[in-house]
């Protein structure tokens, strides 16, 4: 997921599609800021059964003090008084991988203990709790008004030095002041947070539930995926973090989730607490087209490029399987994320929509003089801007990623010629140090499919965006042709007997006068490379310079014309958004309901990896087996609803109207991909684990019971038959 929506095309806070004025409790887009929940009209006519202040209060005691953000980049939530935390299979699999070995593999068969002292480290795994936020624009962008470029970045940057250094002065022990710059200035926002650092597994459900569906099921709907997973946190004996020790005690939070398992139904409200990741929903209309034209197409070719490569080293070899099975599943969650994007934005003419908007803008500008003063060059610059920054786009791409660091061996090459220098015979002992550091443990099978992928890509680029250091070398050939000495080049220097630490080591001394192909035509694509990467980096140096200010301005313009106040971009801090149960035609003649069941996941069961039920599943669902999760004659998988997510909500809690846990996020679909840009009320679905299956397959299935007693459980059929 993250991975990671409407085509409703309000600017400046989404794309709607109908055109209508921005109303907050109209539609369900928004990731609101905590502290603005009170302001969004109309949540109470939704179902909210509480107030704002059980959700966010800035003197404490809210439910965001359960919701926290896990260091990989999710969400997740304490659920008992012992530190016991809740998120999604996915964001504990990095622990499960690096906890399993080829005899012992404990993505395929789960993890289960029979108490705490049996919970093994999650190596590398931290939490961060938000302790507070608050509110900052005006501070940070005082004195701000009339400056652009650097003067503004400075200005900004000593503001938020000069209040940080005032906010940590002020701050308890063991807690952090970040304060965050978004929307180019449209917002500023300061977080306390506090980090803890002993993470442990509890339970982990096997492979076959909580990746069932594997990648072919990713953002689709139906799902049938048990997408979770329990931790702990610890912390040494007097409260404070602490790394891994056998002395540690678990976290006592100061608000954990209460469990309601009494189900929901369809239109049902329902909110999120989470920390999504990253949106540009207020971008121009030329920033849109170049995610649609060239970022998104390369990006997900790329990672598609990077899994296949990884596949082929671990079809050999069992250990290296296991190791990079956590990143392929990152890669292709990505690689789907920017694919289906591509998709969307096509389909839902999301630049040209944005471009009528912008059209919209400039009548409005033209209309006032006083407007005219202040934005009446925002849409000229910008493009002119743009138009300069992007003329080579998909070339930049290509020469600004080849030399980072997925290619070690490369890498080494193209520093040394980008670097050019001449060592002492000490200093080239140094640096022949420092170059086996850095190829160490590299993968000459991943650095030669991925040298591939790029020769390849140049190859594709069009006429007059053509790399000279590509075509000077492969240019005369044709056809199958080419790929030979493309694959000739990349096997030399991945997999050759030439380039070796030493030999790039030597390339900071004297050279031999005599041409040597395997040597000599490396380097002089890594000069050309060096000089194509100079001349893009200083295109994005001067769009930088100019862009912040302009984006500032159109943002302005455009709130101002919509008489809106936006809610910011997502950026890992927490944000609140709602929505309802609810499912979706994804298609004409076609309507999908919101909930799914294990009869479902029976059906489809081939035996065979992603769509292999568990026996004892299947065992259960004969015997409706369900203990108090059920539902008439199975128990609930997955449900839909219409809150507004992105990539870093995976692992939020989803709440009812009381506030009791009800689901779990893992997933959006994939019609509402591309919700970086925009929001569909149509078409965007959140999925999560209904949390009854949670519960089911915990105690059930996995008979760990005494991990649902330590929680606090509501509702069911003892509940519903009190209120009958």
């Amino acid at each position: 997921m993250r991975k990671n929506a409407a085509l409703s095309f309000v600017l400046l806070c989404t794309l709607v599609l109908s055109q209508a004025s921005f109303i907050f409790a109209r539609f369900d887009e928004g990731m609101y800021m905590p502290d603005k929940i009170a302001g969004i009209a109309g949540l109470k006519k939704r179902g909210l059964k509480i107030s704002p202040l059980d959700i966010y209060n800035p003197a404490g005691g809210g439910l965001s003090e359960a919701v926290v953000r896990l260091s990989i980049g999710c969400t997740a939530e304490f659920v008992s008084p012992e530190g016991l935390i809740l998120t999604n299979h996915h964001c504990g699999l990095d622990a499960v991988v690096s906890a399993s070995t080829p005899e012992k593999d404990l993505v395929e068969t789960g993890f289960r203990t029979d108490g705490r002292a049996g919970e093994i480290p999650a190596k590398d795994y931290s939490i961060f709790i938000t302790e507070r936020e608050e509110d900052v624009t005006a501070k940070v962008m005082q004195g701000t008004e009339n400056l652009t470029g650097e003067a503004l970045a400075a200005a900004i940057k000593k503001n938020v030095d000069a209040l940080t250094a005032a906010e940590k002065a002020k701050a308890p022990a063991g807690s952090t002041i970040r304060i965050q710059v978004m929307n180019n200035g449209y917002f500023a926002y300061l977080f306390q947070t506090r980090e803890i650092s002993d993470i442990r597994v509890v339970y982990v459900p096997p492979r076959n539930i909580g990746v069932f569906g594997g990648d072919p099921d990713n953002f689709e709907w139906t799902r049938h995926t048990g997408d979770f997973t329990f931790l702990r946190a610890y912390v040494a004996p007097d409260g404070s973090s602490a790394p891994y020790s056998a002395s540690n005690v678990p976290y006592k939070p100061k608000r954990f989730l209460t469990m309601n398992i009494g189900g929901l139904k369809d239109n049902d409200f329902t909110f999120i607490l989470g920390y999504p990741g990253g949106t540009t929903r207020y971008r121009e209309s030329q920033s849109i087209e170049y995610a649609r034209e060239d970022n998104f197409p390369f990006l997900w070719r790329w990672l598609d490029a990077r899994s296949a490569a990884l596949r082929e080293i671990g079809r050999t070899d069992e250990e290296k399987r296991i190791k990079y099975q956590s990143d392929i599943a990152n890669f292709d969650n990505s690689r789907k994320v920017f694919e289906g994007g591509e998709r969307r934005l096509n389909q839902a003419d999301v630049v040209e929509k944005r471009g009528a908007e912008e059209a919209r803008f400039s009548q409005w500008v033209s209309a006032e003089p006083t407007r005219q003063k202040k934005y009446g060059t925002v849409l000229a610059d910008i493009a002119a801007a743009s138009a300069e920054s992007n003329k080579y786009a998909k070339r930049d791409i290509l020469v600004r990623r080849m030399g980072d660091g997925t290619m070690p061996m490369f890498r080494a090459i193209y520093m040394a010629v980008a670097e050019n220098k001449m060592l002492s015979d000490s200093e080239r002992q140094a640096k022949l140090a420092e170059i086996q550091k850095s190829l160490a443990g590299r993968e000459p099978i991943y650095e030669r499919e991925m040298l591939k992928f790029f020769l390849r890509q140049f190859a594709d680029l069009p006429e007059g965006q053509k790399f000279d250091g590509a075509e000077k070398l492969f240019g005369s050939f044709g056809g199958q042709a080419r790929v030979a000495a493309e694959t000739a080049f990349a096997e030399n220097v991945a997999e050759g007997d030439y380039w070796t630490a030493e030999t790039v080591a030597a390339l900071y001394g004297p050279q031999t006068l005599d041409f040597r192909p395997e040597r000599d035509n490396v380097k002089a694509f890594a000069a050309a490379l060096k000089m194509e990467k100079d001349a893009a980096n200083a295109r994005a140096v001067a769009f930088a310079g100019k862009i912040d200010r302009l984006r500032l301005l159109y943002q302005q313009g455009m709130a101002e014309m919509k008489g809106i106040t936006p809610y910011p971009d997502a950026n890992s801090t927490l944000r609140f958004s709602f929505g309802n149960v609810k499912g979706y035609a994804p298609r004409e003649a076609e309507y999908r309901t919101p909930f799914t069941t294990m009869k479902g996941m029976w059906e489809k069961d081939t035996g065979i990896n992603p769509f292999d039920m568990p026996q004892k599943l299947k065992d259960l669902q004969t015997k409706q087996d369900f203990g108090r999760y059920g539902e008439g004659d199975s128990v609930v998988v997955n449900f839909l609803c219409t809150a507004d997510i992105i990539g870093g909500n995976s692992g939020s809690p989803v709440f009812n109207g009381k506030g009791e846990q009800v689901g779990l996020v893992f997933d959006g679909n994939y019609e509402g991909l591309g919700n970086d840009y925009y929001y569909d009320p149509n078409v965007n679905r959140t999925i999560a684990v209904d949390i009854r299956f949670v519960l089911f397959v915990t105690e059930k299935f996995g008979n760990a019971k005494w991990i649902v007693d330590e929680m606090k459980v509501v509702g069911g059929p003892k509940a519903k038959a009190a209120s009958n």
